[in-house]
């Protein structure tokens, strides 16, 4: 089953240097309807103004992925942690019993990026940050990028939930099969394509946002060059 929520229809923010659409609640934006998908609590759409971010502040007991859409973020956090994560990057930071830190767009031009949060299956864990350069354009499979499976370890950053986090650009016309181990929500991060399950057909465009219940697979139809993002998770 398909459920479609367009790019206009989420909440959003607008601080000047910070733009945000917000997939669920978050902050200021409430919907009692829209509290999360399954253990998925957080997508947050953002564009950060150059020389600008958020400072220190703290995290705990929550996966927190960070998929870099454009642009350079840097990190640094209480734990000594420091770097860059760019385009074509993905960083998890696992707050476990605590964690503060800063993320700034210390370049000269926006930084675009999607902030997903999952609620952890371990509490109490020690925190950590890790980041990692992934392979962008696909002709057959998305790419795994973030994983909770032990079978997974050794080509996808860890996270401590029964999620997998997929992504890839497509080429135009290009046609895939997904499979679905939970539940799915998917975002177009760019350009349009259309996903089909057994239970009917949607069109997505750039921003916005679906959720897979009840099917094994979808298939995904690139309608132009595009960019997109699986989370399959409890």
């Amino acid at each position: 089953m398909l459920k479609h929520y367009s790019y206009k229809s989420l909440g959003n923010a607008n601080h000047g240097w910070l733009k945000s659409k917000f997939h669920f609640s978050f902050a200021n934006y409430y919907n009692p309807t829209r509290m999360g998908f399954g253990k998925l609590r957080v997508i947050n759409d953002d564009w950060i103004d150059a020389g600008t971010g958020f400072p220190a502040h703290p995290h705990k007991n929550m996966e927190i992925i960070s998929f870099i859409r454009s642009g350079v973020i840097t990190h640094q956090d209480n734990l000594g942690n420091k770097g860059t994560t760019q385009e074509g990057e993905v960083q998890v930071m696992s707050a476990g019993t605590g964690i503060v830190h800063s993320e700034y767009n210390q370049s000269a031009k926006p930084l675009t990026l999607y902030q997903i949060w999952i609620e952890t299956n371990k509490h109490n864990v020690a925190p950590r940050w890790e980041t990692k350069k992934f392979r962008n354009q696909v002709d057959s499979a998305l790419t795994l990028l973030a994983s909770g499976y032990s079978e997974d370890k050794d080509k996808a950053l860890f996270i401590n939930q029964e999620a997998r986090l997929y992504s890839g650009k497509l080429a135009q016309s290009t046609v895939i099969e997904h499979d679905i181990t939970h539940q799915a929500y998917v975002l177009a991060s760019n350009g349009m394509f259309i996903i089909e399950d057994n239970s009917g057909v949607v069109t997505m465009n750039k921003g916005d946002g679906l959720e897979v219940t009840q099917s094994k697979f979808i298939r995904l139809r690139a309608s132009t060059d595009c960019e997109i993002i699986i989370i399959d998770s409890i």
